[in-house]
């Protein structure tokens, strides 16, 4: 069953009716086909869940009857919060598509030493439309219950101050060698802390294509972000945003468990 979100404000509770609006009108009526009395999935943002059938398709409306709402669990209480060096366009697509799947909480981008992207203001809404959008489609692909926020463009200074805020922070770094990723997460300074709070943040920090700068890597380390190898090999900017959420998300997260 195909998933979409909606506002609260598009759910009548009292009547049993929802509506959906927007680009997805097109994209049930037009391009997946659907017809009155089929039935979809629609999610609210805040882990509810409706089963709903279609009762009227108007060209800028999707009218819908509730026939079941549900309370769903599918958010990690570990938000990882991943603040991403700005990469090159079609690299982005891909972190973002991919960090949504691997149940990220928010995505902030921030703009480093070794960036090499320049993004024109006058086009900068126009981007920030499309990833968000890109972001959106992951959301119900994945069937998550709440939609990944898009942050940014934050300065390297702004992000470690906003950095501040998490409870546990780290930034994977190609030529690290005292600490691993595994190690820092499984240490029994992190395990204390995932103990003690019901729910916690994590942020991780990624460097833009040619990685974080050595006077970077000292900055972040002098903030109490602590730096991680993860392994002997070098991965792209892309590959190492994914692996380190889905590294996290494993060890003090909700993957590989049975729901």
């Amino acid at each position: 069953m195909d998933r979409f979100f909606v506002k609260s404000n598009n759910i009548d509770s009292e009547n049993k009716k929802l509506f959906i609006d927007g680009e997805d009108v097109k994209h049930i009526s037009k391009v997946l086909r659907y017809t009155i009395g089929d039935k979809i999935e629609v999610c609210d943002g805040e882990n509810n869940e409706y089963i709903c059938q279609i009762s009227n398709l108007e060209k800028n409306l999707v009218e819908l009857d509730i026939l079941e709402k549900l309370s769903i669990n599918r958010e990690s209480r570990v938000k990882v919060k991943l603040y991403q060096g700005l990469p090159k366009n079609t690299k982005m697509e891909i972190i973002l598509q991919k960090l949504t799947e691997s149940g990220v909480a928010e995505i902030i981008l921030v703009d480093t030493e070794r960036t090499v992207v320049n993004i024109d203001d006058k086009k900068a809404d126009k981007k920030f439309e499309r990833w968000e959008r890109i972001i959106y489609e992951a959301a119900k692909q994945s069937k998550r219950g709440t939609v990944p926020k898009l942050r940014g463009i934050l300065s390297f200074k702004e992000a470690l101050e906003d950095m501040k805020a998490n409870d546990i922070n780290m930034s994977p770094y190609e030529a690290e060698r005292a600490l691993g990723i595994k190690e820092f997460l499984t240490s029994e300074a992190v395990k204390n802390i995932v103990e003690e709070k019901e729910e916690l943040s994590v942020g991780i920090f990624i460097g833009p294509e040619g990685g974080f700068t050595e006077k970077e890597n000292e900055i972040i380390k002098a903030n109490n972000i602590s730096s991680v190898t993860m392994g002997p090999r070098i991965f792209r900017t892309e590959t190492a945003s994914i692996a380190a959420t889905v590294i996290t998300m494993y060890e003090i997260g909700d993957l590989g468990l049975s729901f």
